[in-house]
């Protein structure tokens, strides 16, 4: 078989013609378009990184706000709950100190008009049995019983110490005036003469003596003369006693005698 190199040569031509004709209006433009598009995407894949990382930077910038914000709140939170606690701690402290404060003065209170009220029915208590004790002495008052009280008188004229004879003896006999002697009832003169011997041996000298009859002198006998005095009357055993109870219930207990100190 023959070969025609013509049409080889014709055929290699219009290849060669076709090959750059496909290159040079064919695959360039779609190169040309394949690099753009490609630069394209390239771009839109830059373009879409930064957008990711500026969309992960506010993402972390937003957990870090909300973080720090989480942190604040919880810390507010905190402080507000502990500030609340103390207040309501100081609130309540101060309640209590006031209910405190409350009981104690009412309790103090209570207490004194307690006290007020047993010292008052106490001194009440105490006049009426005083003031019983003596009228169920004056009741009972008769002339035997002062002729009784008529020998502790005597008894006692010789029971005086030196100084207080001495006294009354000079008083007794100075005085222009005879000495009185007072009773709740009138003397039957053997009394009387009892007891003027007494005064008598006592002093060693002549008394004169005046006897008066004093119903307010309940049980008991008295001799006055130049403002001294000499008697016994069961009276005066009363009226002490019942100043000695009265200093003892106007007496403050140890209790109420200042506050106590802490």
């Amino acid at each position: 078989m023959l070969i025609d190199w013509f049409t080889v040569g014709a055929q290699a031509l219009n290849f060669l013609v076709l090959v750059w004709v496909l290159k040079h209006f064919l695959y360039k433009p779609i190169l040309d378009a394949i690099a753009a598009r490609e630069r394209g995407i390239a771009a839109k894949l830059t373009d879409a990184d930064a957008k990711t990382k500026e969309a992960q930077k506010q993402q972390d910038d937003f957990e870090r706000k909300n973080k720090v914000f989480d942190e604040q709140r919880a810390a507010l939170l905190s402080k507000a709950t502990d500030e609340a606690k103390t207040e309501h701690d100081r609130l309540f402290g101060e309640a209590r100190k006031e209910a405190d404060s409350l009981r104690a003065t009412q309790a103090a209170a209570l207490k004194s008009d307690q006290a007020r009220l047993s010292k008052e029915i106490t001194q009440t208590a105490s006049k009426e049995v005083f003031a019983i004790a003596r009228k169920t002495l004056a009741d009972l008052a008769t002339d035997s019983l002062e002729e009784r009280v008529g020998a502790v008188f005597t008894h006692r004229l010789g029971q005086m110490d030196g100084k207080s004879k001495e006294t009354l003896g000079a008083a007794l006999r100075s005085s222009k005036d005879p000495a009185v002697v007072q009773s709740a009832f009138e003397m039957p003169a053997e009394q009387r003469a009892t007891i003027q011997n007494a005064l008598n041996e006592t002093f060693s000298a002549e008394i004169r003596v005046r006897f008066e009859a004093a119903p307010d002198r309940i049980c008991g006998i008295e001799l006055t003369t130049e403002g001294q005095k000499i008697g016994w009357s069961i009276a005066e055993y009363l009226t002490s006693l019942e100043r000695k109870v009265g200093v003892l219930l106007n007496e403050p207990k140890p209790a109420e005698a200042g506050p106590a100190v802490k």
